[in-house]
């Protein structure tokens, strides 16, 4: 995608995230800084904090194990971590509610293709777990066998 597309698609798909928790409310989410080519959804963040959802950004407690989650208000300091993820500074543990959960590519069953980590898949096998809402550009959508571990996201919001 051109600079230009890649605004429109994270325009149209901050939109459709927007309209879909407008009508699946959640106090608490999860959400992620873009790394590489994944949709920055900032815009997004900004109105969900005003409207007083509660944001928080994953991180890494080892390399084996699942993602925690540190409450965060855009705006805040982030650092990079090891892997190159920005995360808080200090903040409080927290368990959100739903995830979003960025797709670089999908299914049709739900599965995702990540950076090979695992993280996710790992923390969505945990329970209580969070409802898993995929983020993807829609030519993400490829035809895959998904992996033993792989565990399939409740939904996924696409750009056109």
């Amino acid at each position: 995608m051109s600079a230009a597309q890649k605004v429109a698609a994270e325009t149209i798909l901050c939109q459709r995230l927007r309209d879909w928790l407008q009508a699946h409310p959640v106090q608490s989410l999860g959400v992620y800084h873009p790394i590489r080519q994944e949709p920055d959804l900032l815009a997004l963040y900004n109105v969900l904090s005003e409207q007083g959802v509660h944001l928080s950004l994953p991180i890494i407690h080892g390399q084996d194990q699942a993602l925690g989650f540190v409450r965060w208000i855009p705006g805040e300091t982030l650092v990079k971590d090891a892997l190159g993820t920005s995360v808080p500074v200090n903040g409080e543990a927290v368990q959100p509610q739903a995830l979003l959960i960025p797709c670089l590519g999908f299914n049709t069953a739900r599965i995702r293709l990540g950076y090979g980590g695992g993280f996710y898949d790992r923390t969505l096998a945990q329970q209580p777990r969070p409802l898993a809402i995929g983020v993807a550009y829609a030519h993400g959508l490829q035809q895959f066998t998904g992996e033993v571990h792989d565990i399939a996201l409740d939904v996924i919001i696409t750009s056109p």
